[in-house]
């Protein structure tokens, strides 16, 4: 039987048995949730649960008592239900900018991502009762939500997890554990973009993916179960002087293949994300005309990519309009180290978040500036409507040392940009000498994975390139747009 109350006297009594329970250190659970796709239910710390009324209908739903859906109307006094809380990454130590939190609808239910590349728009409306966007210091508010037990999603981009929390009526409800408000560090624990990362001597970007909180369980070859796939950097770097070519023994012990095999492979477009870390040298021989039209194609069908430094030279290779979004040349070595740099704040309301979220996390000391470390300065110059600076210099050396390219581009450079579905980010910031000094993380290929990943603490630098990892997963609008909150179904 579902005992939904239809008088104002059983909603009334159900709330009392709610608080009464809180109050005695007990957890009402007012219906079991099915997780639904996406990860598990954790139970939140803090007490044991008390079933009321609970009973399974036929469909599989939950029976079960549960609360008026419109709290506003229950509460005197102006009073409110609300939950307040900061969304962080996987390790849930810094939080994150622009993701979406939402109440889902009672029964739980969260609909699949798409397999593979896919078009992501903000407008998308998201299966909620109550939704909110984190600000750049990852807070948010969702405001008259139901009371009792619910299931709480958060979500950015393909990352998604939900977990199981009590809330009591017509009061705030802070979630001051990271544990409920993380994303996930696994694939048992939720959702998370399928990754490829292609390898770099010069660079470590799967050494920041584990530090952001993502388990090593999930780092494995394209033909193992895990969320991100390694492959070597170039067209035989496995024989040569180039890139990381091994695991570490616990983790299997197999060589990753060449990044080469996943153009080749026709497997590109079943990612979601594709990151090349920087070699030390062009990589030419992967860059031929099929497989730079592969890249472009996937980008423009929805794909994210992330270009390190001298992978600027996909771009180079790549056929006009994406080729003018931005020009590049060689970078000399004698750049001074720290390098002053500053956040584009002006009309860009995105890079204005950036900027504070920076402050917050003390990767810079000042509102604005970032100093960075192995500085280059590989763009000379951009074009406006198909490239958005993120960091940049006035003064030599001059320099964009961040920006992103949302796609497909503007087709004449007068013309605006049209909607976009992906997204290219270039970067000219490093993770290895990140800090200065002698401790970096490394990739080589005498060193099996995840052994030259030494360090397990961020850099202010690395700070900023997970800012840009995450918003490369958000949902894509225009650059010059203020996030807004998604519409609810």
């Amino acid at each position: 039987m579902n005992l939904r109350p239809a008088h104002p006297l059983a909603v009334s009594a159900a709330l009392a048995v709610c608080v009464a329970a809180a109050c005695s250190g007990v957890h009402v659970n007012l219906g079991d949730r099915p997780s639904g796709s996406g990860g598990h239910a954790e139970h939140p710390a803090g007490g044991a649960a008390a079933e009321v009324g609970g009973t399974r209908d036929q469909a599989g739903g939950t029976g079960g008592l549960l609360v008026d859906p419109d709290p506003g109307a229950l509460c005197a006094d102006g009073k409110h239900t609300t939950i307040s809380g900061t969304v962080y990454d996987p390790a849930g130590k810094w939080p994150l900018y622009n993701a979406v939190v939402y109440v889902p609808h009672a029964d739980g239910a969260l609909p699949a991502f798409p397999q593979g590349v896919a078009c992501e728009k903000c407008t998308e409306p998201v299966p909620a009762r109550a939704v909110a966007l984190s600000g750049p210091d990852g807070k948010f508010v969702l405001e008259d939500v139901p009371a009792g037990r619910l299931d709480l999603v958060v979500q950015l981009g393909k990352w998604r997890r939900k977990q199981a929390i009590s809330v009591l009526p017509c009061q705030d409800n802070p979630l001051s554990d990271s544990n409920l408000t993380r994303l996930p560090r696994t694939r048992l624990e939720g959702d998370i973009p399928k990754i490829a990362l292609s390898t770099g001597h010069s660079d470590a970007l799967e050494c920041l993916l584990r530090k952001i909180g993502i388990a090593d369980s999930e780092f494995t070859t394209d033909t193992g179960g895990g969320r991100v796939n390694l492959f070597v950097g170039c067209k035989g770097d496995d024989d040569g002087p180039f890139g990381a070519n091994k695991f570490a023994a616990r983790l299997g012990g197999a060589k990753f293949p060449s990044t080469n095999q996943l153009f080749d492979s026709g497997t590109l477009k079943q990612y979601d994300v594709v990151i090349f870390s920087c070699e030390g040298h062009k990589c030419d021989t992967i860059q031929t005309p099929e497989n730079v039209a592969q890249l472009v194609d996937f980008a423009n069908s929805g794909g994210r990519v992330f270009l390190d430094h001298n992978h600027y030279n996909w771009l180079n290779h790549a056929d006009a309009p994406i080729e003018s979004a931005a020009q590049f040349s060689s970078s000399p070595n004698d750049i001074q180290s720290p390098l002053p740099t500053k956040i584009n704040s002006d009309q860009f309301p995105k890079g204005a978040a950036f900027a504070e979220w920076l402050l917050n996390v003390e990767a810079s000391t000042t509102l604005g500036t970032l100093d960075i470390y192995a500085a280059k300065t590989s763009v000379q110059s951009l074009s406006p409507n198909r490239a958005q600076s993120w960091i940049y210099r006035d003064d030599e050396p001059k320099g964009h040392f961040y920006l992103t390219i949302n796609t497909p581009v503007a087709v004449e450079d007068d013309d605006p940009a049209p909607e976009a579905c992906g997204r290219v980010v270039f970067t000219d910031l490093h993770v290895s000498k990140s800090g200065g000094g002698d401790a970096v993380d490394f990739s080589d290929q005498d060193t099996p994975f995840p052994d030259g990943c030494t360090s397990s603490v961020l850099t202010p630098q690395e700070k900023a390139l997970e800012f840009m990892l995450f918003d490369l997963s958000s949902c894509v609008q225009r650059e010059t747009s203020t996030p807004m909150t998604p519409p609810i179904k």
